[in-house]
């Protein structure tokens, strides 16, 4: 049976200018294509919601994006305001300061309030990967692991580099079965996403979408 690859794909538009017109032929592509979701700046939220009612497409917007840097309590009202305003998924970045200096239990406890605050809905960990030490990515997901979270994720993609297969690879081994790894940043043809598929990612972040799928053609 021939691999449905566009249900892997959160179809991306994170950049700060972009337009009402590019949000509407986003939500369009990911109807037209079947993406997993759509992955958009909190303010596009509502739009997307009331733009993809009754279509397969989920709403996924990004939380304490993308430093990771602002404070638990932001984030958790972050993540409130966006299911209430009809997000199906949270990409959340941790606080990579707190991990780089050994403070395991603050990540853990921000990755936990922000689960319990998105109330059942999907919650994927940007561990930002470029900026860690391999010890340092095995930790972090671990302690996504433990705070509850649904997925993992590598990147993203406003860091210095994006996602790797290695990363990928190494997320999988340390999360095993019991969470997903998301793939993100530089995704930008069928090669590079299929060598992520190999290496464990069940989900792949990219706003090359629609270039992807039509490779696979």
């Amino acid at each position: 049976m021939a691999t449905n690859y566009a249900a892997f794909i959160d179809h991306t538009l994170l950049k700060p200018d972009a337009t009402k017109e590019q949000i509407k032929q986003l939500c369009e592509e990911a109807k037209k294509y079947g993406f997993a979701s759509v992955c958009v700046n909190p303010y596009w939220v509502k739009y997307c919601k009331r733009f993809l009612e009754g279509a397969n497409v989920k709403v996924c917007t990004v939380v304490g994006f993308p430093l990771g840097a602002t404070t638990t309590e932001t984030k958790v009202f972050e993540t409130k305001q966006a299911i209430e305003n009809g997000a199906d998924e949270i990409d959340m970045v941790i606080n990579i300061g707190l991990l780089k200096t050994r403070d395991y239990e603050r990540v853990k406890e921000e990755i936990r309030q922000v689960v319990d605050a998105a109330a059942g809905r999907l919650v994927k960990v940007i561990i930002e990967t470029c900026l860690l030490t391999e010890e340092e990515k095995v930790k972090a997901c671990q302690l996504a692991v433990e705070a509850g979270a649904a997925f993992v994720k590598t990147s993203t993609g406003f860091s210095t580099a994006g996602a790797t297969a290695e990363d990928v690879a190494l997320m999988r081994k340390t999360v095993g079965e019991q969470i997903g790894v998301k793939a993100s940043g530089g995704i930008r043809s069928f090669v590079d996403m299929k060598k992520m598929i190999e290496a464990g990612a069940e989900r792949i972040g990219t706003s090359s979408g629609v270039k992807i799928i039509n490779e696979t053609l």
